[in-house]
């Protein structure tokens, strides 16, 4: 008893004398994170460099999980000077009508007129994974760690990591003021490699649920919104999105109940031999963060056979 109690005595020794020192590695949250939004907007521009291929599959379940529609594109993705070109290349979707499934090969297809699901998934297609603005097509509304969405958020830094092999901070965050009031509608999570301050992961989900009045009068409500995003590291320090996806469930007007998942996969990466094109030369120091921006301490065609 006397060997345990003195080794349970070293141990808890050992732990006090670590613990300040862990702590002491943890970058201040703020200045960690206005370096990372600085670095994400100069790896949109890098990645204005590559080309490569695209697959997005969205599919939609109904009760009992049932597959009721599923739509899979493949695109590939070429750079401009100032923009990129996403060509589609292949096409198939599915609905379910009685016990089959049936294909098609037209986006924006609508097999009856009032067809929700086709309505919606063609909505979903655009908005998540097509945003003009971003050289990958994924939205940076749902990731808010850009120079301008992290004036919204509450960082904190709560510990160090290993991902994938490669050291990381781990951080949380919250949006400052209620999505209600014009602040972000996002929480989460974001591994941030620790030599190169980019994310390596987030994820998110809504900081609040969706309001009672609106889910009791509408009979709306969307529950388990989230998505996540992998980034790879393709160079010294230019990081590129490789996978994305979420999966929620969706209830509108009391009748129509969906489960949805989407998913995008980046891959083939290729660096274009376009002189023009503008090449990552390495980290730069950024800007000191302005005292307000930075968060405070701690009928379309029918199916072809």
């Amino acid at each position: 008893m006397k060997v345990v109690a003195r080794l349970s005595l070293l141990l808890a020794v050992a732990v006090a004398a670590t613990a300040p020192a862990r702590a002491a590695d943890l970058p201040p949250a703020e200045e960690l994170m206005w370096k990372v939004a600085w670095n994400q907007g100069r790896a949109q521009d890098a990645r204005r460099s590559f080309r490569y291929r695209q697959r997005v599959v969205i599919r939609f379940h109904g009760a009992r999980n049932r597959l009721l529609r599923e739509e899979v594109s493949e695109f590939l993705i070429e750079p401009l000077p100032r923009a990129i070109r996403k060509e589609r290349i292949h096409f198939r979707g599915t609905y379910r009508r009685g016990g089959r499934m049936i294909p098609y090969f037209q986006p924006h297809y609508q097999y009856k007129d009032l067809d929700i699901d086709g309505d919606l998934i063609s909505e979903l297609a655009e908005e998540l994974t097509n945003d003009p603005d971003a050289r990958d097509g994924i939205s940076r509304e749902l990731f808010p760690l850009t120079l301008r969405q992290v004036r919204s958020l509450d960082f904190r830094v709560i510990g160090r990591d290993v991902y994938r092999g490669r050291d990381v901070f781990r951080v949380v965050f919250t949006p400052k003021t209620d999505w209600t009031e014009g602040g972000s509608p996002w929480a989460g999570e974001a591994l941030i490699d620790a030599a190169d301050l980019q994310p390596a992961l987030v994820t998110t989900h809504l900081a609040r649920k969706v309001p009672l009045w609106l889910r009791t009068v509408f009979g709306t409500n969307v529950r388990h919104l989230g998505f996540k995003v992998v980034c790879s590291r393709l160079e010294e320090g230019l990081w590129f999105p490789v996978s994305y996806g979420g999966e929620f469930a969706l209830r509108a007007l009391w009748f129509y109940r969906r489960k949805i998942s989407i998913a995008l996969h980046n891959t083939d990466f290729e660096r274009a031999d376009v002189s023009s094109r503008i090449h990552y030369m390495g980290p730069l120091e950024p800007p000191e963060a302005p005292a307000d921006a930075r968060p405070p301490a701690p009928s379309s065609p029918g199916p072809t056979p």
